[in-house]
């Protein structure tokens, strides 16, 4: 079984995470939703708490699981046999990076490819760090993100 990853920060997951992740899961039969603890970037959400949101927010695509992890994907990737990564690649600035990334990968990894998945253009705008900031000022993300990322923002920011 061809198994491909695709990791991400996620935090939180929004509606154009899960239109790449659907649209892989229609194309490979196992899809692994990689969830990076990645603490540089100062999470909102703990790493349990963003994987158990995509996990909620994935239930519906039988083909489709999720881990979270630390350290290199390179690393996760022989772990898991996974024979590609998916990428989403929003604009040219994104792709640049992406670009680079896809390299060192292959080089890590001894060959394995990045495919780059431009979002539909009902979510090309959306990005979890305008998420954070639209929810940050009180503003409304119901059509942006999956309900479970909705309440646990809900909660987290009258916990602030």
């Amino acid at each position: 079984m061809t198994t491909v990853i695709y990791p991400g920060t996620f935090d939180p997951i929004t509606n154009g995470h899960l239109d790449i992740i659907a649209r892989a899961a229609l194309l490979f039969p196992h899809l692994i939703v990689a969830v990076a603890a990645n603490p540089n970037k100062k999470p909102m959400f703990e790493l349990a708490t963003r994987v158990e949101l995509v996990e909620k927010s994935v239930s519906h695509l039988s083909n489709v699981t999720v881990v979270g992890f630390s350290g290199l994907l390179a690393d996760l990737i022989k772990e898991k046999q996974a024979k590609a990564i998916i990428r989403g690649v929003r604009a040219v600035a994104d792709f640049e990076y992406e670009l680079q990334l896809s390299h060192l990968n292959r080089l890590l990894t001894q060959g394995v490819e990045s495919l780059f998945f431009p979002p539909s253009d009902r979510w090309s705008y959306v990005s979890s760090t305008m998420i954070r900031e639209i929810t940050l000022h009180g503003g409304d993300v119901s059509q942006l993100v999956p309900k479970p990322v909705l309440e646990a923002l809900r909660v987290r920011s009258k916990i602030s």
